[in-house]
């Protein structure tokens, strides 16, 4: 079971009632709320394309890298994903994050994960894209970000 296509998407959310209707509401917001998902770890196939994001079937089981981040009242918080193929054309890396940061800090995160993936296989990479989501929540709230990179 090799992925041939692929999609990045995010989002985030606040909720006055519990951290978990935030998370579910931002993955609404990514498109992804109404599939069942099973994250997966970080590499992508030789020959894997990125396609626009896509409405998915309910209950469909959805393989994805997945970051994730949910916090309280007056934190800000961030998620994201980011990826880069190898030079070679043979694939490429996906790392996620997450943490109480900003994009910026949460973009240098990234970069170094990617980086240091490619560097342990001993391989050059090239053009890293980012997708971050960023969130200060509001006093009497909770909150979550999710970035998400779901194969298909």
């Amino acid at each position: 079971m090799i992925p041939t296509r692929f999609f990045v998407t995010s989002g985030k959310a606040i909720s006055e009632v519990t951290d978990l209707n935030a998370f579910d509401k931002a993955l609404l917001n990514a498109g992804i709320g109404e599939q069942n998902i099973v994250t997966v770890s970080s590499i992508l196939p030789a020959g894997i394309k990125k396609v626009n994001r896509r409405k998915l079937d309910m209950g469909r089981i959805t393989y994805c890298v997945l970051a994730t981040m949910g916090g309280t009242e007056g934190e800000t918080i961030s998620a994201g994903i980011v990826y880069a193929f190898r030079k070679d054309v043979q694939g490429g890396y996906i790392a996620e994050g997450h943490g109480h940061m900003n994009r910026r800090a949460m973009k240098e995160v990234l970069e170094w994960k990617v980086n240091e993936m490619a560097k342990l296989r001993g391989v050059e990479i090239d053009g890293i894209k980012y997708v971050v989501e960023e969130l200060s929540i509001p006093i009497d709230h909770y909150g979550a970000c999710i970035a998400a990179l779901v194969f298909l």
